[in-house]
């Protein structure tokens, strides 16, 4: 039926004929956000064959760049191999990486210079690594599980070829994790329960092709718990912060936070008088956090995201900055950008609401998807 003939056989005005082209539009617009939440699961997948071998290490230590330093161990041989698959989970991030033997290290100033900070729970299903820590030392093999922290120093070599699956856990996912993975941070955990973990693990990433994007919100819920049931706190790593009193602690901070964030009086010293604690005792409280300031950025810089994709909120970009207490443009456009992998200009003009489209993952080189899924952690 044409338009014509639409306006001139049917009973309808024009007005009705509007109001049903609308409806008709929501009601197709609704089908398509349903099957996009039935639609499977995508992975990412990102391998240096193919690539002349002078590439092949450069593009593999750029893959990992946003959160360790790499180093070739064997540069003579014929070939580098690495392999990698990326699976997008929300609130984590998965990923299965196959890797010739490698050095690898922190970067220096991490924490303060980019938000890109989130713990690492590795199970490696072959292979060998070992993990120097300015206090200890742990190795891991097949089955175990590691935990690592992006925002502290730490140099390590993956010693033979190894497969292994990385979850990426951010640290604001929640106080109790934040807790439970800050008490056992730089360690294996190769008890019983830690062992029920890793199996946990190879088998989420077995399921994920059989997943689909309404399965995610239930999937993280369930490796939460499984995070805080079998991850035990190391006895070599004792935290003030720990206990139900530290997590009704934490929860005040943040309510406090949440409440006075775009008070420019709101500092780590105005939270400690709150809370009525040491600056020792909250510098604990909030160290899995990577500090309270850290954490007062963050969510400032979340809040001026979402006063960025409200389009009844036309003020000026440095206008939203000040109000979160970014004096400088320029500071305040480069920690955006660390945070959200765009500018706070990009955001504006890209209209909407909400995190950046995950779809552009699909559009993003291979080499660059990681850093910008460690990023949208952030958030």
């Amino acid at each position: 039926m044409t338009s014509e003939s639409l306006t001139t056989d049917d009973p309808l005005d024009g007005q009705d004929i509007d109001e049903n082209v609308l409806l008709l539009d929501r009601v197709a617009g609704d089908a398509l956000s349903v099957a996009s939440l039935r639609s499977p699961l995508t992975s990412y997948d990102f391998s240096t064959a193919g690539l002349a071998r002078g590439d092949q290490f450069a593009m593999w230590h750029d893959n990992f760049a946003p959160m360790v330093e790499l180093s070739e161990i064997a540069p003579r041989t014929a070939t580098f191999t690495g392999r990698q698959k990326l699976w997008d989970l929300g609130s984590l991030v998965l990923a299965e990486i196959d890797t010739d033997r490698l050095a690898f290290s922190s970067l220096p100033g991490h924490v303060r210079r980019d938000p890109v900070d989130h713990w690492t729970m590795t199970v490696l299903l072959n292979g060998k690594t070992h993990t120097q820590t300015t206090r200890d030392a742990f190795s891991g093999g097949p089955g175990e599980v590691q935990i690592h922290s992006l925002g502290r120093s730490f140099d390590g070599v993956v010693a033979e070829r190894s497969k292994v699956l990385i979850l990426f856990v951010p640290r604001d996912l929640s106080f109790e994790i934040a807790a439970t993975l800050g008490s056992a941070e730089f360690s294996t955990i190769a008890t019983g329960m830690g062992r029920l973990f890793s199996d946990y693990l190879v088998d989420v990433a077995h399921r994920l092709p059989m997943l689909a994007q309404a399965d995610l919100p239930s999937l993280a819920g369930a490796t939460r718990a499984m995070i805080l049931a079998c991850v035990s706190p190391s006895t070599d790593h004792a935290d003030a912060a720990k206990g139900p009193i530290a997590n009704v602690l934490r929860e005040r901070a943040r309510r406090l936070v949440h409440a006075r964030l775009l008070d420019p009086k709101l500092s780590s010293e105005l939270v400690r008088k709150e809370l009525g604690v040491s600056r020792t005792r909250l510098y604990n409280l909030f160290e899995p956090l990577g500090g309270v300031m850290h954490y007062i950025q963050h969510r400032r810089l979340l809040s001026a995201y979402a006063a960025l994709t409200d389009p009844s909120d036309r003020r000026l970009i440095f206008q939203i900055a000040e109000e979160r207490g970014f004096s400088d443009g320029a500071e305040f456009g480069r920690a955006f950008k660390r945070t959200f992998g765009y500018s706070p200009s990009e955001v504006r003009n890209r209209g909407g609401g909400g995190m950046p489209l995950r779809s552009d993952l699909a559009d993003c080189p291979s080499v660059e998807r990681l850093g910008l899924l460690l990023r949208r952690l952030q958030g």
